[in-house]
């Protein structure tokens, strides 16, 4: 399979190609672990699961870093509020998220690091980048201060950067000077997260958290790497500036990122408690039903939730894998035959492959469940339903939706 996605970062369509001998090398930004994932998180997550699956339904090997972001001024605050240390909160949440990411049928990645237990290459990627010598010092604080580049080095950081991202509490919109620079280290002390480091006790900034973490298991650069769009600055951009200084080449071959979900008009988010938790979506929906909704849109669309439109996915869904079901159940006089599913599951994989195309690939679920119906005979004859099984599965494999 060749999957043709929008690559950020240029701007253009292309073809995320595999190299020689060597699994897809995916990294997906993963979450600061302070308070449940909400349903924004889960549509991000589910677009690239639905990639991945695609490239396993093809037999394309695939290995998945996603990191979880263990420490961090948010959860320090809330661990006091709880009455918490940093790391016991950080562990508790991380054990939630993954069972949030189990209850959707998110494929666990290959390797899920904790940013605390890669310290050591973090420090060691801070000196790297003071030999660059761009780093000053702030206070207790030490920075990054990248060199100009060309436009199309990196993603931009003034008011164009309105087609990439919303402005939010702790990420505004840059207009100059300092808007390039991240931190490498901070100053403190326990029992806020604290350990040795080139300038003294203190923690490493967030932005070598990832590139450590993939230079380890994916090597730079890697060949997809992606988020939601609110991580392409001040995150993805910070990254890449690590890369290009290092490498002189861009962090990702390709870069993938997903649109929003709002509510009432505002971005989902756990900073400004703007969001639909998992878990109190799968108090409305099943797990397959808020899968079917939250990928009806393409990836590049913002979905405005609605919980009637969740309550009618759910049904949807429900209705298409009875029909399904029923279909192998029947008596087999005069209904669709093998054919159909092996057209369906030809289908779906041409759609997915052309820009992640979910909305068609559901449309062609829901045509065929529709087409079931129709059939007043119902049923497939006997000696089909082993293909027809193998090609509704594989529809099942890409999409991580149950059909029959």
């Amino acid at each position: 399979m060749v999957l043709r996605v929008l690559d950020t970062l240029s701007g253009r369509v292309r073809s995320i190609t595999r190299r020689a001998k060597r699994p897809i090398g995916m990294y997906v930004c993963g979450p600061t672990v302070y308070a449940p994932t909400h349903v924004g998180h889960a549509r991000t997550y589910l677009y690239f699961d639905i990639v991945r699956r695609s490239f396993l339904a093809d037999g394309v090997p695939v290995r998945h870093v996603m990191n979880i972001t263990d420490f961090e001024e948010k959860i320090d605050r809330r661990a006091d509020a709880l009455g918490l240390t940093w790391r016991t909160l950080a562990r508790r949440e991380e054990r939630g998220f993954f069972r949030d990411l189990d209850a959707l049928g998110i494929l666990r990645p290959t390797y899920h690091p904790r940013a605390s237990d890669f310290i050591p290459r973090m420090v060691r990627l801070a000196a790297r980048l003071e030999k660059v010598g761009r780093v000053r010092r702030k206070e207790n604080t030490w920075y990054y201060c990248p060199p100009d580049r060309p436009r199309e080095a990196n993603f931009p950081v003034s008011t164009e950067l309105a087609a990439h991202a919303v402005p939010e509490p702790g990420h505004p919109f840059p207009e100059k000077g300092a808007a390039t620079e991240f931190m490498l280290w901070q100053r403190q002390d326990p029992p806020l997260p604290s350990w040795r480091g080139p300038w003294g006790p203190g923690m490493p900034g967030w932005h070598l958290e990832c590139y450590a973490m993939a230079e380890q298991y994916l090597g730079i650069p890697v060949d997809l790497h992606g988020g939601g769009l609110d991580l392409v600055y001040p995150h993805h951009h910070a990254e890449n500036e690590i890369a290009l200084a290092l490498t002189g080449r861009p962090f990702a071959r390709f870069f993938l990122h997903t649109a929003f979900v709002l509510q009432q008009g505002k971005k989902m988010s756990k900073s400004t408690q703007n969001l639909v938790s998992i878990r109190d979506a799968l108090a409305i929906a099943s797990p397959p039903g808020l899968r079917w909704y939250l990928v009806g849109p393409r990836y590049s669309e913002r979905l405005e939730w609605r919980v009637g439109d969740l309550r009618a996915a759910t049904e949807e869904h429900r209705e298409a894998r009875r029909t399904i079901s029923a279909w192998f159940r029947g008596s087999g006089r005069g209904g669709p035959a093998a054919a159909d599913a092996r057209n369906l599951a030809r289908a779906v994989r041409d759609d997915l492959s052309c820009d992640l195309g979910t909305p068609a690939a559901i449309a062609r679920v829901r045509d065929f469940t529709s087409a079931l119906r129709a059939t007043a005979a119902g049923g497939i004859p006997r000696g089909d339903r082993p293909a027809a099984r193998r090609a509704i599965a594989e529809v099942e494999m890409r999409l991580g939706i149950p059909l029959a």
